[in-house]
Parts: structure tokens; sequence; C-alpha cells
């Protein structure tokens, strides 16, 4: 029996611990809107698909109905709406949320509402916003009272109003009654001649909801007579004739309010020492040119509008000469929040009033001055918003004491600093061996967009490791030393700002392979080393100047002088008797072997190739040798070539013909000389000694003389006949 008890609850047990109920219906909350509808809502499940159930009763619990989200008009399924009729006001209810789903049901608590309690009206409806006739710095607001609210409730207001130029809002409470009819409040303390944008909301005294915002309505305040001015100037230079350009600028006095609508403005001036040359003029700007002299002058500025004028604005302009007196010592500027705060120190501790100037620094364009005065303070602040980012601002401070303003303070400031928009440019210099000279520009300030707190050069050789240096932003150039020799590189320059770096262009560039200083030495040493050899060699030939003329001019070997006699047996050494020719030629005809050489050639043809000179030479010499003294040819140049073999064609065993010099070649030798020194024993001389040199030189001889000697073969004799260009004098010669 309890077995089968156990088998029928257990499937039972199981259903129970696997069902997902719906999540409990939290945060009820009820709104009445009046005369519209009761709407309820809840948290909301969204794991599952559940359906939602309100139970409600009312007429203080004597009543009750339910609304379903599918009855519901409202979309959301978290909320629930009851309608009229069926609500009472004033009433109470409960209300009780019931979620559902396929596994269960499960209920809210119950909550308790009252409808004074949490009655929601329609806003208001503003129509109007003016002034009041006679009242200053007021406007009047009236409205309409909302239609759905009860009608037996005091509403209880809240009004809100700025002025158009203001994001802030500023917001005023007050309650009317149920009873009043005039719905009107009087806003007051607020600026003459502007504008303030207004709104309104109201709530049921009893109630907790107010209700939206009515839409916005714009007034404006009463007009009044103009409330006062700030007063400046900016000197310019003297110009050529002594004559000062000063520019005026004023505006409205700082915290004073827009009381009007300016008309136009007086100006009067006139020098400190003589009131009678006052001028005025009149203008609608805000600023005037003036061209003042070099002496002290006071300006004087007022508004006027239909009301009135505003108090007079005076102004000190000091003579050129005269010396401001400087009482700041430092200054500085930093960021605070959304606001720039710039702070100075003074040394006078009287000075209470300054004036500050701003501009923003920019290349191309003319800046636009701003100022303000300061008192009361050492600082003064400005909105971020009213500078630009990234632009560089000159910021100036001047100390005024009295009539008399001292000389600024100046420093430069950024309100957002941000990466410079390029790097700088760069290039190289001075490229030695190890060493170069990077140089860069400065980044233009319009591209800056921060201050430049350093630069940093990287350089990388050709495959090897990039390296970096970091200097400070006041140096424009840096020497890199430590490279490798007949190298190439890769240089660029960063530029860095508080926000980021930017890289500027890359130079390439290759180190020398010789610096100048080597150049210098091995020039030096190869030029001193030329220096000394010359040096030696001339003081080599001073000492000795025979091996330097030997050395200069090398003597040419001459093959009558050598021992080709000691080569062919003592016979022909004495048949030959070459030196006893050389000798009795000289001692006879010195003065015309000065002027022709022929017998010294004709010795040499012998005895270089003796065939050649019995075929060619016995008579041409002779001839040419009397055509050379009398003048009659330049000098010429007899070659003979080697000729070891003989004629061609002929063999060594022919017979030599024996070449006879006739009288008639003798005698031409004599011609030009005088009378007596030639004979015809000088004739008879030269002829036997030609014979038995023919007959000692036999063809058995000249056979053997076939294989020519080498160095007689490698040789040749030149002489040179030197011509007179008129023929010599007759000079007697002993016999």
């Amino acid at each position: 029996m309890m077995w089968t008890w156990a088998l029928w609850i257990f499937p039972l047990l199981c259903k129970f611990s696997l069902a997902a109920l719906p999540a409990k219906p939290e945060n009820i909350s009820c709104v009445f809107y009046y005369r519209k509808n009761l709407t309820c809502t809840w948290s909301l499940e969204e794991s599952t698909y559940t359906e939602y159930r309100v139970n409600r009763t009312y007429l203080y619990g004597t009543k009750s109905d339910i609304c379903t989200t599918n009855s519901s008009t409202s979309e959301n399924r978290a909320s629930c709406s009851f309608f009229p009729p069926r609500i009472t006001n004033p009433d109470n209810y409960t209300i009780e949320v019931e979620a559902q789903n396929a596994d269960g049901i499960i209920k809210s608590d119950t909550t308790h509402w009252s409808l004074d309690a949490i009655v929601k009206t329609e806003p208001p409806e503003i129509y109007s916003v003016k002034p009041v006739l006679g009242i200053k710095r007021m406007v009047q607001i009236k409205w309409i009272r909302p239609a759905l609210a009860p009608v037996s409730s005091n509403l209880k207001y809240m009004l809100r109003f700025k002025t158009v130029s203001s994001t802030c809002w500023m917001e005023v409470n007050f309650t009317q009654g149920y009873m009043n009819t005039n719905q009107a409040y009087n806003l007051t303390g607020l600026q003459a001649f502007t504008e303030y944008v207004v709104a309104l909301r109201c709530v049921a005294e009893e109630s907790t909801f107010w209700s939206d915002w009515s839409q916005e309505k714009v007034g404006t305040t009463k007009e009044e007579a103009p409330y006062g001015l700030d007063l400046w100037r900016v000197l310019r230079p003297a110009e050529v004739d002594g004559r000062r350009p000063v520019q005026l600028l004023w505006k409205k006095a700082r915290g004073a309010p827009v009381l009007e609508k300016t008309l136009g403005y007086n100006v009067w001036y006139f020098p400190e020492n003589n009131t009678n040359l006052t001028e005025t003029m009149n203008t609608t700007n805000q600023q005037l040119e003036l061209h003042l002299g070099g002496e002290t002058y006071w300006v004087s500025v007022i508004s006027y509008n239909s009301l009135g004028e505003s108090p007079v604005a005076t102004l000190r302009i000091p003579a050129i000469y005269e010396k401001s007196f400087r009482c700041i010592e430092v200054m500085w500027a930093c960021l605070a929040s959304d606001q720039l705060v710039v702070e100075w120190q003074s040394s006078v501790p009287e000075v209470d009033t300054w004036m500050v100037e701003w501009f923003p620094e920019v290349d191309s364009e003319p800046s636009t001055l701003s100022w303000e005065p300061v008192s009361g303070a050492r600082n003064w602040t400005i909105q971020q918003d009213k500078l630009k980012p990234f632009q560089c601002y000159n910021i100036s401070v001047y100390p005024v004491l009295q009539d008399q303003v001292g000389e600024p303070y100046s420093i430069q400031a950024y309100v957002k600093e941000g990466i410079p928009s390029e790097g700088p440019i760069t290039k190289v210099e001075n490229i030695g061996v190890k060493t170069v000279t990077v140089t860069w520009k400065e980044i233009p300030k319009s591209q800056r967009n921060g201050f430049i707190s350093n630069y940093t050069i990287f350089y990388q050789a050709e495959g090897g490791s990039e390296f970096s240096k970091t200097v400070n932003s006041s140096i424009l150039q840096y020497g890199l030393d430590s490279l490798t020799r007949k190298t190439s590189y890769t240089v660029w320059v960063m530029a860095s700002t508080s926000a980021g770096a930017a890289n500027g262009t890359s130079i390439n560039f290759k180190t020398q392979s010789l610096s100048v200083s080597e150049i210098f030495l091995i020039s030096s040493l190869v030029g001193g080393g030329l220096l000394i050899l010359i040096i030696l060699t001339v003081a080599c030939g001073l000492k000795k100047p025979s091996k330097l003329t030997h050395l200069c001019c090398p003597d040419v070997p001459n093959p009558a002088e050598s021992s080709i006699a000691t080569w062919r047996k003592d016979d022909f050494k004495g048949k030959l008797h070459l030196k006893e020719f050389d000798d009795s030629v000289n001692t006879k005809e010195e003065r015309i072997l000065k002027l022709c050489s022929a017998p010294s050639d004709l010795t040499d043809k012998l005895v270089v190739n003796f065939v050649n000179f019995l075929e060619e030479v016995s008579i041409e010499e002779a001839r040419k040798g009397q055509e050379n003294i009398l003048g009659g040819e330049k000098n010429e140049y007899v070659t003979s070539p080697d000729r070891p073999h003989g004629p061609s064609g002929k063999s060594c065993e022919e017979p030599l013909v024996s070449t006879k010099i006739p009288l008639r070649e003798c005698q031409d030798l004599c011609l030009g000389m005088p009378e007596g020194t030639c004979s015809e024993v000088t004739c008879s001389e030269v002829k036997e000694q030609l014979l038995s040199l023919d007959q000692s030189l036999g063809p058995d001889r000249v056979c053997e003389e076939g294989a020519s000697n080498p160095y007689l073969k490698n040789s040749m004799t030149t002489r040179e006949f030197l011509v007179s260009e008129k023929p010599p004098e007759p000079i007697e010669r002993e016999v």
C-alpha cells in the first residue's frame, strides 16, 4: 500500500520541483491623470511570457474590478490603466497585480493609493512676459490655470528663467489659491534691457507629481541709460613726422548689465599741458585710431542712448620718452578644469588694478587683440571654449597704478595641445668620415599645435640598428659622431609636444672614406718625399756633376771606338787604322768638320756596314758635305741601317766592287777653303786608305763577317751636318 502511494506522489513532486513560476511583480506605482485615467506600472519579467492582471478596489473598498494587459490600451505589458466613469475623486484604491504563466500564478503585495496624493495636472499656459511701466529690471509673467486640475485645490508653481545667451537656469517657487483669478507673477532683480526665457509648471498642493513644463516664452526688461565703459589703448611706434598712432579700444564695463541699446560714442582728447586744444569725435564703433604728438595726452569716452549718457571713461596716454615702471616679477599659466588660469606676482603691493591682453599668434593673418581689466586680484581666468584649441596665445599683463600704466609681462599659453601637424625639415652638413652635422628648421607656429618640448634625432645605418639622441627645443642642430667610415645612413628628426610627436623628413647620406686631415697628411707625405728626392738629386748633381750629366744625357756608344778590332786578329787592326785616319782628318780639316761631319760618318758607315758604304755613301756623302759647307741645305741626318747579309740577291762569294773617289769629288771637299790649305796630298791620302781597306777586307773576310755583331746590329750612328746660313770666312791653316 505504501509503495502505491509513493509511486503516485513521486510524479507530483517532480512536477512541482521542475515548475518555473513567474516573478513576483514589484515596484508598483500609480498616477492619476486628472479626468483622464489611472495608470499603474510595475517591474516586468523578460525571461518568459507572462500575462498580468490588476485587481482594484475603489469607492473605499466597496467595489472591485480587474484590468488585464490585453484589455489595456497601453502597449507596455508592465502597465495597466483604468478609465472613467469608474474613477471617482476623492477616493482610496487598493491595487494588487497577478502574474501568470503556464506553470502557475503569483500575486504581488497589496498597495493603497489616495487619488489626491497621486493626481497630476496639465501644465499651465504662459501668454505674456513683459516689463512693467515705471519699474526697472523686472518682467511680469501671466498664464492660464490648467483646465485639468482639481478645482478646489491650491496649486504650487515653479518658475525657471535665464538670459537668452546663458545655459544656466534659475528657479523660483510660489503658490496661488484656487480662488485667485489673476494668474500672474512679477520677476525682479533682472538686468536692464536684457532678454529672458521663462517656463512654468505646477502641482496640486496635496500631490507629489509635478506637471510637465510649459512652453518657453521670451521677454525683455526695460532699457536704461548707459552704465559705463572700460577704456584701453594700443601704442604704435612714432612716425617720421614725430606723430604717434594710438588705437583706442572700449567696451562695456566688465560685470555691468546690458542696460541699453547704445546709439553712439563721443570721444575727446587734449594735451596734458593745454586743455584749450581739445578735439572731439563721434563714432558708432568701439575703437578709434588717433594720431597724437609726442607729449602726454588725456582721452575721454562716453556712450549715449535715448535715455541718457554713461559715466565718462578717462585714460592717460604717456609721452614718447616717458619710462614706465615695472612691478611684475613672474607670471605663469595653467589649466584648471575647463578654464585657463593666469597668475602673477607683484613687487609693488599698491598696484591693485591690471589690464590683461591676449591674442592668437598666427603666421599668415593679423591677429585680433582681446583685453580685459582685473581688479582686486592677481590672477585672471577665461573659459576654454572662448579660446581655440591647438592655438598659441600671447598673454600680457599691464600693471595700472592710478593714471599710470606700467611695463607689461608676457607669456605664451595653449588651452589644449596636440600632435604637430608636420615634423621638422631635416638637412645634413659637414659630412666627414665618422661625423656629420644634422640641422633642421623650426615648425611653423600654425602647425606646432603645442609647445615643442624636445627634438629627437634618429639615425640608422643601411642594414643596421636604429639609434637616437634627444635635445631640448632650443637646439636646431646636432653633431653625430662614432659613425662608420664609407657607410650609407638615414637620419630624421622628431618633434614632441605634451600630446605626442611627429616625424620630419628623412635624409640619406654616406660618410666619406678619407677625411680632410688624412688627405692633407698623405699629400704632405708624398709632396715631402718628392721634395726630399729633388733636393738629394740636386745636391748629388752639384757634388758630382758628371754623374748627373750622364744620368740626364747618357752617352751614345761610338762604334769606331769599340773593341771590334780585337775580334778579327791583329792584321785587321793594322789594316784598318781608323784612329789614325780620324786624327789626320781632324788635324787637317778641323774647321771643315765643325761645319760638316761627313768624314766621321763615312768611317762609321765602313765599320757598321762596309757593303752599304761602297754602294751608296762614297760619292753621295762627299757631295752632301760640300753642300752643307756651302750652306745650301739644312742639317740632315744620315742613318745607316744594319744589313748584315749584304745586298739582296748577292752572295758572299761575289767580288766586292772597289769604289774609287774621283779627283773631282776630292777637290769638291776643298771648295770654300783658303788657297793652299787643301792639296792633292790630302786627296791622295784618303784614296790610299780606302784602297787598302778594300784590299784587306777581301771576299773571304767579308763573308766571314756575314754574322752580324749583336752590338753593332742594334746600334745606329747619327751624325748631324751643321748648316751655316752664310759661307764661313776663309781661315788660314798651318801646313
